[in-house]
């Protein structure tokens, strides 16, 4: 077992901070049972969960993440502390990242962290080849954002759903390598789907009690119209002026959308820009440095601006459209308040947009029938066989693709490249063989006159790369190669993808009919935080607890966060309401929940209540109660506080008194 806080301090010493208990929990579950789903709030310290834990097992950490903003971000952080980081592709040439994973693949080039993407592993074969060829070395595979996996697997960015078959072909089996899963937010559906892609026992869930961000006051408006809707949106604006605000439209253009809203926000003198996907990722990395260092004070965006993205002191969070679910909602407001000082989260809706969303964003994120089989066709030319495709070169393909598959219409057959022409000083005679089997050096027509699986004809080509016994030209293009198992969609083919879509659509109209259905019913802050709360699992014990201290934890008065400061002021080991079990061994063990647990200087253990509703008589018969059990049990172990105007001094004076080093 590690010292998990020396440890911290010796491997990351840039971090100037102490890990959180909840932190700890998760590493030592990795350590020790392997795959685990962590479930943290958000600006909670992921990111130092999966470094520490990679470190502590002296190999290659593997981070899937979605957002090229946020690697960049990262791999800054993990350099200064004095480790090798890279991100493929990241922002070098298709050349420099052929040598770097030839290097890689020959164990001469070995960095401590490797950032990829869902796409990314996807569609590079040679990347997959030489991740295969160090696999013994990968020893922790982090999926950041693990939501992502159900909740855009199929109808935003389809590879997700498809990092379990990527583990599997690199490793061959989950007990060769431990993966942790992080998210901030994730609904009973998906926690199961997670957990089975990733064979995670339900044991090895960590969520944190403590997930609510009672820091941000959440505001939910709802309007007759547009035209009011916007009248308030400037108002606020006009209001927060000066704050660093986050504002989420979710449309790119048109005029109430990103890029519409910036320019009239300009015009009116604000400091604005927008902020989505179109954008390159140059462009959108200037902007977050922009935003993050005060250069700009509003920043019009969809959610491509999200998750991950570390900027502190965010004050603002206005939602002018409605999101899709609770999830993402918390997600979003998320952003603010990372430093722990207060935030304003707006929420402006009209029932048109709660219909706009059904309508175009849910709906119109899945293909019609005829859109399907105009796609199939073309994609196809109705023959059967392998065929080298350049998956991203058409969204239609991008959306349509993973139903064709889901089928069985469709297979992906490995991670390759259009032909062999740039294959170039062949030393090796099973790569000569295949470039004399046809004169095209198509892919396609390679596999058919050489008679080789696509796979080992891709595997071979990048083999022969890695050992030196072939050059590239140029670099390989990357490409999936594919199998057309059937020339057209049959009607019962057809049948299944259609009833496949509408259960995805209404899993998503579920998730919007909930959100609305809490918007519209629960208008008060500190409710809405404990229904989203008891929505995403947090137990009874954590909804309360609304008020943040010192030592950043949260308690659920503010005499506890006044007892809470004293405490961490003098340095005095304390658990908050922690379990206190009584009674006999075995089923009739029973237990308690004091408000403090405190560690004396002496090496004492004390257990301070604060009686703060003296006076009602449930709340009286419970006391009694309790301290009767203090008695039998635990004699001379109480210690306790009454509610007052002077409870500091109350506090105080029992520290110095009980808990106090007396030299």
């Amino acid at each position: 077992m590690y010292n998990l806080d020396d440890e911290f301090k010796r491997l990351l010493p840039k971090y100037n901070f102490k890990l959180k208990d909840f932190q700890k929990s998760v590493i030592n579950n990795v350590l020790e049972h392997g795959n685990t789903l962590c479930i943290m709030q958000t600006g909670g310290g992921k990111s130092i969960i999966y470094c520490l834990t990679g470190l502590l097992l002296h190999g290659i950490t593997l981070v899937i993440s979605p957002l090229t903003a946020l690697i960049n971000e990262q791999i800054d952080k993990i350099k200064d502390n004095g480790y090798e980081a890279i991100a493929f592709p990241g922002n070098m040439s298709p050349a420099k990242q052929a040598k770097l994973l030839k290097q890689l693949a020959n164990k001469e080039y070995n960095p401590d962290f490797i950032f990829v993407s869902p796409e990314k592993i996807g569609i590079d074969g040679l990347l997959e080849y030489a991740l295969l060829r160090r696999n013994a070395d990968i020893k922790l595979i982090a999926i950041d954002e693990i939501h992502c996996v159900s909740q855009w697997g199929i109808s935003f960015r389809p590879f997700y759903d498809r990092i379990p078959e990527f583990i599997t072909n690199v490793f061959g089996s989950y007990k060769n390598v431990k993966v942790l899963g992080l998210t901030a937010t994730l609904n009973p559906k998906e926690r199961i789907d997670i957990c089975k892609s990733f064979y995670i026992e339900k044991e090895n869930i960590k969520q944190q009690n403590l997930m609510l961000r009672h820091e941000i006051r959440l505001c939910v408006y709802e309007f007759n119209d547009e035209v009011q809707k916007e009248e308030k949106f400037w108002n606020l604006l006009a209001i927060h002026k000066g704050e660093k605000t986050l504002v989420y439209v979710y449309r790119k253009y048109s005029v109430r959308s990103v890029e519409g809203l910036c320019q009239e926000a300009i015009s009116k003198g604000y400091n604005a820009c927008s902020f989505h996907g179109d954008m390159s990722a140059e462009e959108r990395k200037e902007i977050i440095e922009r935003f993050r260092n005060g250069d700009v004070d509003i920043v019009f965006a969809t959610n491509a601006f999200g998750m991950g993205i570390d900027i502190k002191d965010i004050r603002v969070v206005i939602h002018f459209m409605i999101p899709e679910s609770l999830e993402q909602y918390y997600q979003e407001v998320g952003r603010a308040a990372r430093d722990g000082n207060a935030a304003n989260a707006y929420l402006l809706y009209t029932n048109k947009n709660i219909e706009v969303k059904r309508k175009y964003f849910i709906d119109g994120s899945f293909p019609s029938e005829e859109k399907l089989r105009k796609v199939y066709n073309d994609f196809t030319n109705k023959e059967i066989g392998y065929k080298t495709k350049n998956y991203f070169a058409d969204e239609d393909i991008q959306q349509c693709l993973p139903y064709f598959i889901e089928a069985g219409l469709i297979s992906i057959e490995c991670k390759g490249f259009d032909n062999l022409k740039k294959l170039i000083n062949v030393q090796s005679p099973t790569i000569q063989s295949y470039l004399d089997a046809t004169k095209t050096k198509n892919f396609t027509s390679t596999v058919k006159k050489a008679k080789v699986a696509p796979k080992v004809l891709a595997q071979d080509v990048y083999q022969g790369f890695v050992d030196g016994k072939v050059e590239f030209s140029s670099p390989l293009e990357r490409w999936i190669v594919i199998n057309i198992l059937a020339s057209e969609i049959s009607e019962q083919q057809m049948d299944g993808i259609l009833n496949a879509i509408e259960e995805k659509k209404r899993y998503k109209h579920e998730l919007l009919d909930y959100f609305v259905y809490v918007i519209k019913n629960v208008t008060e802050s500190k409710e809405l935080h404990q229904e989203i709360g008891n929505y995403l699992g947090v137990d009874r014990f954590g909804l309360n607890r609304i008020y943040k201290t010192a030592d950043d934890n949260l308690v659920r008065s503010k005499s506890d966060v006044i007892i809470s400061d004293l405490l961490y002021k003098d340095g005095i080991e304390y658990q908050y309401e922690e379990k206190l079990y009584y009674g006999s061994e075995g089923k009739n063990t029973q237990f308690m929940i004091p408000d403090f647990t405190v560690k004396a200087a002496n090496g004492n253990t004390y257990y301070w209540e604060h009686i703060g509703m003296l006076g009602l008589g449930s709340y009286d018969a419970r006391w009694l109660e309790k301290r009767k059990i203090y008695e039998q049990y635990f004699p001379g172990k109480l210690i306790y506080t009454y509610e007052s105007g002077n409870i500091a001094m109350q506090a105080a004076q029992l520290i110095e008194a009980k808990l106090k080093d007396k030299k």
